[in-house]
């Protein structure tokens, strides 16, 4: 069995996830698909993720890709999370992951709506769900409060859980918007407030064409491997969400190929993808919380040293934001209310690699400009750091 080593892993990041300077790219696109789908949840991560591996770093790209081209669009997709990703990577993703996240969700609020014993069920959803639609058609776009002024369904309030300790009053406009999202009818537009905002206004959309979902699974395993390979069947899995053999299916029909890791685990590497890579430039890189490069295996043993974890990561495994040296997490960042950029290292990078951090902290600093950013899962060291 062919070996691929941690050092040579470390450096597959640096060039496949476009972080070394010589890899840096030209679109908020190309940054997407270099790592299969950017995370969502938190709505800076989207910007401060691409920002940190485009050539010219700017709000303005990614906010044309997002609302203007519409090149770039987000789905509820792999572990029930929202992603951000080309329309070319959408399809793909959509029939390997969010028809299921649709169709749960869709269950779920039925049960709620049932369970709430005033006559609300399926044929009430699809009539609130018809008036919302035409609603936001008539409108163009529209936050969720404003929907909810236009539909008076959407005003209806329910129980859930009804006769147990999680017992509660819950509004079904949010639930209703979200299914209606999941299902690809509605999508994301600009928010309320700035590029950090989750305030986000609705849109109408196109869903995307039905097609088979194994076939679906087997493009993104193509994909993934491409850009996280060698990566093992459990961290696939975690990746996706999918189960133990949906995952092994799609690494066979992606055609995988084994590998050995310095962990003694088996990998798999895309079809062909043996071929030992040089070391490139040396690099730092400042990500963000959430960013696909710390959240893309379930082991990231071999670029992040154990006893790091505590520090950048919080009690629920969401990564804060890192600095990176040379394909390895070396420390964490945070922007103080002042907007001062500040760092602070749990490993020794040496000298150079300190100036370039300062560089990249300078780099960072210049794009965002008055901008403040407070990851939404925050971590003990950027916490300590902004205190």
């Amino acid at each position: 069995m062919d070996r691929i080593t941690d050092e040579q892993r470390r450096i597959r990041i640096g060039r496949r996830h476009l972080l070394t300077p010589s890899a840096h790219a030209g679109s908020p696109v190309a940054v997407a698909d270099a790592v299969v789908a950017l995370h969502a949840t938190d709505a800076a991560t989207v910007y401060l993720s691409a920002c940190a591996r485009l050539t010219d770093p700017g709000v303005a790209a990614v906010e044309r890709a997002l609302y203007e081209d519409v090149s770039l669009v987000r789905l509820l997709s792999m572990r029930n999370t929202l992603f951000t990703m080309s329309t070319d990577v959408a399809p793909f993703v959509d029939a390997s992951n969010a028809r299921a996240v649709a169709t749960k969700e869709r269950r779920r609020l039925v049960k709620h709506l049932r369970e709430d014993g005033n006559g609300l069920d399926e044929r009430w959803l699809a009539d609130t769900e018809r008036l919302t639609l035409a609603a936001l058609t008539a409108r163009g776009h529209a936050t969720g409060s404003e929907l909810s002024k236009a539909v008076p369904a959407l005003r209806t309030k329910i129980t859930i859980f009804p006769g147990t300790k999680q017992e509660a009053v819950q509004g079904v406009a949010s639930r209703v918007i979200r299914v209606l999202a999941a299902d690809g009818r509605i999508r994301r537009d600009r928010p309320r407030g700035s590029w950090t905002s989750s305030q986000f206004r609705w849109t109408a959309a196109e869903a995307w064409p039905v097609s088979d979902p194994a076939a679906a699974r087997t493009e993104v395993t193509r994909r993934w491997l491409r850009s996280y390979g060698p990566a093992t069947e459990a961290d696939l899995k975690w990746w996706t969400g999918w189960g133990v053999r949906e995952t092994r299916t799609a690494l066979a029909s992606a055609g995988a190929e084994e590998v050995l890791l310095d962990s003694g685990a088996v990998g798999w590497v895309a079809p062909g993808d043996l071929a030992t890579e040089p070391s490139p430039e040396p690099w730092v890189a400042l990500l963000p919380g959430l960013d696909p490069s710390a959240m893309g295996w379930a082991d990231r043993g071999f670029h992040l040293p154990s006893d790091h974890r505590t520090a950048l990561f919080d009690r629920a495994g969401n990564v804060g934001p890192t600095v990176w040296c040379d394909g390895g997490i070396v420390g964490g960042w945070a922007q103080r209310e002042d907007g001062e950029v500040v760092w602070r290292l749990l490993s020794d990078v040496g000298r150079d690699a300190s100036h370039l951090i300062e560089a990249e902290a300078a780099r960072l600093s210049a794009w965002v400009g008055a901008t403040r950013i407070t990851p939404r899962f925050r971590t003990p060291l950027e916490r300590a750091l902004t205190s």
